[in-house]
């Protein structure tokens, strides 16, 4: 945890925060802090600063607080991702925190298995807590706003071309599998740093399928090869990514 996160129901007072949690447990096991140890905090989505810690016992633990400094900048970046298995997307939703992406979709797609959507991990609750995870490992305070989107052909022609306006648009799909929206093969290139704004779209495993890359294409997103070797889900969203962010 590199930054401890809170929100006003912590507060006892303006500037005093009291931890009694997992929170705590970690400050114990991990930090050791004393009295007047100094800890980053940071209240979600909204400013960061220093803890002072004042009192201190196996029960609590209460910190003076000061908030001077806006969270890390984050460029425009959206995610669209065919919804993975729940066991990854725990992962996955804590990876795109610490990389900045300000907008995940988790779409539907043909080899997208139907008993995911129906994991208990797409619970609102579920997902703020990886949210959270993930902003305490990169120190920031604003979770990426997460959207479900379990019917590709609506999201496509109904939302993606909403979110595409000002944005240049990619999706990740091996060269030798590109066709064209007519059935011709089409442009793949290769992803570069750009600070302009961004989606990025990645499928399942196996990938899209052709008519979904069709769609996606003529949505305006243009298919781009992460290389020769094939990648897990959130492999790909790491290098792709990693790619993409300056």
């Amino acid at each position: 945890m590199n930054l401890i996160t809170f929100t006003s129901e912590d507060l006892i007072a303006p500037d005093t925060l009291v931890l009694r949690d997992r929170r705590l447990q970690h400050l114990l096991t991990v930090n050791r802090p004393e009295i007047g140890s100094l800890l980053k905090v940071g209240e979600l989505g909204g400013m960061i600063g220093q803890g002072e810690i004042i009192a201190l016992s196996p029960e609590q633990a209460t910190l003076r607080i000061r908030l001077d400094t806006p969270p890390p900048p984050k460029r425009e970046m959206v995610l669209v991702l065919a919804l993975p298995r729940p066991k990854m997307l725990k992962r996955i939703l804590q990876m795109v925190v610490t990389l900045g992406v300000t907008e995940l979709v988790l779409i539907n797609s043909f080899r997208v298995e139907k008993s995911f959507w129906q994991s208990p991990w797409l619970s609102e609750a579920a997902i703020a807590e990886q949210l959270r995870l993930g902003l305490e490992q990169a120190g920031d305070t604003v979770a990426p706003r997460v959207t479900l989107a379990p019917r590709f052909k609506p999201f496509v022609e109904d939302d993606l071309p909403t979110l595409m306006q000002g944005r240049q648009g990619w999706v990740a799909h091996p060269a030798k599998q590109a066709n064209g929206p007519q059935g011709g093969s089409a442009e793949t290139r290769r992803l570069s740093p750009s600070t302009k704004p961004t989606l990025l779209a990645i499928g399942p495993e196996g990938g899209f399928i052709a008519y979904e890359i069709e769609k996606l294409q003529a949505a305006g997103l243009i298919c781009c090869d992460l290389g020769p070797r094939i990648l897990r889900v959130e492999t790909a969203v790491a290098v792709a990514l990693g790619q993409l962010l300056p």
